[in-house]
């Protein structure tokens, strides 16, 4: 059976995607007008199958090939070859090691009180302006995600992470530019220029940690860069993991946490309830413990319906290696496999009046109702999302420290629009204003 679509265009299907306001967008109504399973021209690869049908992905969970022409805009990014195409017996390994840092509770439970200090040192920030000016929550906290990860995985901290954020937004500008054929308005060779001063300046900055950090003479088997040394990876190796690492946490874990406080501030009973449930599990504490994650679950559940709502990650894709059967469709050897998670996330036959803002979806008697792949912010199978566990844990950590102490409320006229800058974004940030909640405390207490 011919899978559907729309008809093929001389432009390989970049103007589709700009039509519809970016290649997450896009998908939405593919998958509107043409059902779970949709063929469609895709930037990078001339025919791509988009699947948002979460039993028909289960078929597709263990492929462990990513298309390199979709993830070419990334390759200048490094210096040994793209690591989100490794081939499979070199990426196996390197996954493993990434995991045992990344992933662990020990590590997580020996970063958390680093991780503390620097939400603290943001809400102390923040109290400073509550009440007189808004605060812009993706500008902030995407700051915050990257000291967080220079802190947990670099063994260090980073004195201008807004630099480094800019410079990693005008490298994929670039490329993602020229992989869906946007004009510049400064000009091509302008748009260029940045791009490469900005990846001069990012891998300086990186390089200078990574230096830092090798001339030292601290060993921490819950450091990333100390893993891969002691692994034997030569240093460019090493840098490029580091990249790899920053990118995808200070995008991700910063646009969850703004896009939580969003949905939250225009949902009232529902931030109600979570301070309610902070106020009854910290007390007077203005910080969680490691262990009191596990039970703030009103706030987990509220954290996981965000992230299907506006998933940071829009999208991933895989390259078959052999043909494949996908319900009532053949799909050959070669073909590249469209992962749309937001269109996963909005499939009415999973997820019920699916625009709603609903976090008792995520109560164990609702998700034991739907296919396991009915939800995957972080993608699904080996190449998934390393750092799944840890974005998490810092998510509610950062969440539990600010609704602790703060009430948020949207800015009146200002409009909140999804838009795709390789993270589903805020077109003009998200702005809040921040006051204090009754009783609260500023001071971190730590547990006797």
């Amino acid at each position: 059976m011919d899978i559907p679509g729309p008809e093929p265009c001389t432009d390989g299907g970049a103007g589709a995607v700009a039509a519809a306001g970016g290649l997450h967008t896009y998908q939405l109504r593919l998958h509107a007008e043409y059902g779970p399973v949709v063929r469609f021209q895709l930037p990078g690869a001339e025919t791509a199958v988009s699947i948002a049908d979460p039993v028909l992905l289960e078929a597709t969970a263990r492929i462990d090939k990513r298309p390199e022409p979709l993830f070419a805009f990334l390759s200048p990014l490094f210096e040994t070859g793209n690591l989100q195409v490794m081939p499979a017996d070199e990426h196996t390994p390197w996954r493993r090691l990434l995991l045992s840092v990344l992933a662990g509770r020990p590590s997580h439970e020996r970063h958390f009180a680093r991780l503390t200090e620097l939400v603290t040192a943001l809400a102390d920030r923040w109290a400073e302006r509550a009440g007189r000016e808004p605060v812009e929550l993706q500008k902030d906290l995407t700051a915050l995600s990257l000291r967080m990860i220079c802190a947990y995985a670099l063994g260090g901290d980073t004195e201008d992470p807004e630099r480094i954020v800019a410079a990693f937004e005008a490298v994929l500008t670039e490329h993602l530019g020229r992989l869906y054929q946007v004009p510049s308005q400064d000009g091509q060779e302008e748009r260029s220029r940045r791009a490469e001063e900005a990846l001069a300046s990012l891998r300086a900055a990186v390089g200078q940690v990574v230096a830092a950090h090798r001339c030292g003479s601290r060993t921490d088997a819950g450091d990333l860069i100390g893993a891969l040394v002691e692994a034997g990876e030569r240093p460019a190796r090493i840098r490029d993991t580091v990249m790899v690492a920053m990118l995808a946490a200070h995008h991700t874990t910063g646009v969850a946490v703004s896009w939580t406080l969003h949905l939250l501030g225009r949902h009232p009973r529902a931030a109600a309830r979570v301070a309610e449930e902070l106020d009854r599990v910290l007390g007077d504490r203005a910080a969680p413990e490691y262990a009191d994650l596990r039970r703030l679950t009103y706030l987990d559940v509220v954290l996981k319906e965000s992230m299907r709502l506006r998933p940071p990650g829009p999208y991933g894709a895989r390259e078959t290696t052999q043909d494949l059967v996908l319900g009532d469709y053949e799909i050959p050897a070669g073909t590249t496999v469209f992962y749309p998670f937001w269109a996963v996330h909005m499939n009415p036959d999973h997820w019920p009046d699916p625009e709603k803002f609903e976090p008792e979806r995520f109560t164990p008697h609702e998700v034991a109702k739907r296919p396991r792949l009915a939800y995957i912010p972080f993608g699904l199978g080996p190449r998934s999302c390393e750092g799944a566990a840890l974005a998490m844990v810092e998510a509610a950590l950062v969440l539990a420290v600010l609704l602790k102490r703060f009430r948020f409320e949207p800015v009146p006229g200002h409009e909140v629009t999804p838009v795709e800058r390789f993270v589903l974004w805020a077109a003009d940030d998200i702005r809040m204003t921040v006051s204090p909640r009754k009783g609260s405390s500023g001071r971190t207490r730590r547990s006797p």
